[in-house]
């Protein structure tokens, strides 16, 4: 039982680091993506003449080295041991290569690993699988544009509902509706007050998708440990970045990343468990 249990962690932790990979290409195309569509639609709406650039989507073009543009070939690009054979550098001008890249491959493995150990090769696994992969790129690209995309966003949160219909959580389409519903309108308003205390904007709409998206994952229950779990590891974590001077320039940190890091922690342990250890 034990054995089989492990090959079936493993077998869904490799395809972990295939998907892992495939991430790596989402963290940095999406944004590049959606900043040529607006200004796109910027032109279009100004009477200005589109200009014509290069096809760049999610498949083409090949994956290059940011330093040399040296096209990455297939045995340079398998997850982990690439990265391993090269000694993190290019092939071609040995300039350095991201240690992001392989703690992402390795984290999304690891997260599959959990999914699968935990629920076997199931449906309800799979699920899983597709929610922490959702938030773990979900968290780079926010931490590193301030940008939560609906095109991610968005399927999440109807991810989260379907997956309720189905009984692929533990969570009644009921609870999962409402958990969407407080999700969204409890930032929404802790945005419109701050906003109308200072005249500033606190966070940004993205962070209201996301977390309605747990809320349809976890149901509304799980709300309050979400967030409070979020919000005291993004204190602790800004606090640190200002005594260093790790803070970007404005003074702020984007609050996604965090609210991903405690779904993910709901995911492995339970929203009951966040609150326990918090003593409530």
């Amino acid at each position: 039982m034990v054995l089989s249990q492990g090959l079936d962690a493993s077998l869904l932790g490799l395809l972990g680091l295939l998907i892992g990979s495939f991430l790596n290409v989402v963290i940095y195309r999406l944004p590049v993506m959606m900043e040529a569509q607006w200004k796109a639609e910027c032109a279009d709406m100004l009477g200005q003449p589109v200009p014509e650039i290069a096809p760049f989507n999610l498949v083409v073009p090949r994956s290059r080295c940011q330093k040399c543009r040296h096209p990455i070939g297939w045995l340079e690009n398998i997850p982990l041991i690439s990265y391993i054979v090269l000694r993190g550098k290019c092939s071609a001008c040995h300039s350095p290569i991201s240690l992001r890249y392989p703690a992402v491959e390795l984290a999304t493995g690891v997260l599959f690993f959990f999914c699968a150990w935990h629920w076997g090769l199931t449906a309800t696994a799979l699920a899983w699988c597709g929610f922490a992969a959702a938030l773990l790129a979900l968290a780079m690209i926010d931490w590193d544009t301030t940008l939560l995309p609906d095109d991610m966003t968005l399927p999440l949160l109807w991810a989260g509902l379907v997956a309720a219909a189905l009984s692929l959580t533990r969570v009644t389409l009921h609870d999962s509706v409402w958990g969407a519903v407080g999700g969204y309108l409890s930032l929404w308003l802790v945005y419109w007050a701050f906003k109308l205390a200072t005249g500033k904007e606190g966070m940004g709409f993205g962070d209201f998708k996301l977390f309605a998206a747990l809320g349809a994952w976890f149901g509304w229950q799980a709300l309050i440990p979400i967030i409070l779990m979020a919000s005291v590891i993004g204190a602790v974590v800004g606090i640190a970045m200002k005594f260093s001077s790790g803070l970007r320039e404005g003074g702020y940190i984007p609050f996604g990343p965090f609210l991903a890091g405690a779904g993910l922690t709901a995911m492995m342990v339970g929203p009951q468990a966040i609150l326990n250890v918090v003593g409530l």
